[in-house]
């Protein structure tokens, strides 16, 4: 047996917490557990420990390593937990364990959609929600003026058309946009020279070092011109890879947390990132917020796009992680899932949606 790598020790409500970041366990203990914990740090048999801690209870000590070995805090030396728990230490080791945030936060369980909004206002703290606003009590207040640029320059208005958009028509998006959709956002617009590092690309959102950690597949379900599959998209040469994901508008829905919405888009975009890329030149855990930023500027430029070429965009970070990138045939750790856009055509006025929502 070996001690897990991926777990951390925190006190909550007066008792020790060890969770295993990586499995989402947590298990409650005593502090004396940690002695154990600790002596699994090498690879070692049961009955070593049993000789090791002979001065404690012989059952208490059994009972331990038992509910060590349940809650994935103590792992089979060899095994398919042992050898992922290896493969986070040693893919994510610059950014340890400040980054098991981001496998702790894999998989969340969410609110069902259905539910009625009764029961998901009981799921809202009691307390009134905090101000939408920030003002600064005594301070001289400048008044700006509104901008006459604003009204017939198309770029502001395209800022202003933007909308997340719930309900789609059923007609198919162009290949031809698909393609505008995909370089404007993900391809590559250019190469930097640099007196260090090789060439580096450049694209119309900014990424830290020009590292560009960004990867991103196409789910097309009703794509003219292109066969309803899964594609990754390879920037350096503006293509599609076909992958051998079957995909279906029910898929699509249960990716994005079984929001129904999202089964008449006709094509997501499932963004994903590959760390190591920004990991390499920064070694500290502050550049996982740059990553998660990053893909928030890809977002935006996203639908931003999608506005400018009369289409419906919108985008989602409610994941089934695990089961997207299990189907895109990726390992959850060097490569994970971070966040889902994708588009549609946009549904006439008046309609259900929209409706309920007005």
């Amino acid at each position: 047996m070996k001690s897990a790598s991926c777990q951390i020790a925190y006190w909550k409500g007066g008792k020790l917490q060890i969770a295993n970041y990586l499995t989402r366990r947590t298990f409650s203990t005593h502090p004396a557990t940690l002695n154990v914990i600790r002596f699994f740090f090498t690879p070692r048999m049961i009955q070593d420990a049993l000789l090791e801690f002979r001065t404690y209870d012989r059952e208490s000590v059994a009972k331990s390593i038992l509910q060590l070995i349940d809650a994935q805090l103590l792992l089979e030396y060899g095994s398919a937990e042992w050898e992922r728990d290896e493969l986070v230490r040693s893919s994510w080791k610059p950014w340890l364990p400040e980054g098991g945030f981001h496998f702790m936060t894999k998989d969340t369980p969410y609110v069902p959609w259905d539910w009625p909004i009764e029961e998901k206002m009981k799921t809202l703290p009691a307390t009134p929600a905090p101000p939408q606003f920030k003002t600064i009590r005594g301070a001289d207040a400048v008044r700006l003026l509104p901008s006459d640029e604003i009204a017939g320059d198309t770029f502001f208005e395209t800022l202003h058309a933007r909308r997340t958009h719930r309900e789609f028509a059923r007609g198919k998006v162009s290949l031809e946009n698909v393609s505008k959709l995909l370089q404007t956002t993900w391809g590559v617009q250019g190469y930097l020279p640099t007196n260090v590092f090789e060439e580096l690309p450049y694209k119309t959102s900014p990424s830290g070092g020009a590292r560009h950690p960004g990867e991103v597949y196409l789910m097309a379900l009703r794509v003219d011109g292109l066969e309803r599959g899964m594609y990754h998209y390879q920037a350096r040469d503006h293509r599609l890879a076909r992958l051998p994901a079957k995909v279906t508008p029910r898929l699509a829905s249960a990716y994005c947390a079984d929001q129904p919405y999202f089964a008449g888009a006709a094509a997501l975009f499932i963004m994903t990132a590959v760390f190591a890329r920004t990991m390499w030149k920064y070694g500290r855990a502050r550049a996982y917020r740059v990553v998660l930023l990053e893909t928030g500027h890809l977002c935006q430029t996203f639908c931003l796009t999608a506005t400018r070429l009369g289409l419906a965009p919108f985008s989602t970070a409610a994941l089934k992680d695990s089961l997207i990138e299990k189907d895109l045939g990726i390992d959850g750790i060097s490569e994970s899932v971070l966040y889902v856009a994708g588009v549609g055509l946009v549904a006439a006025p008046g309609s259900g949606l929209r409706r309920a929502l007005s």
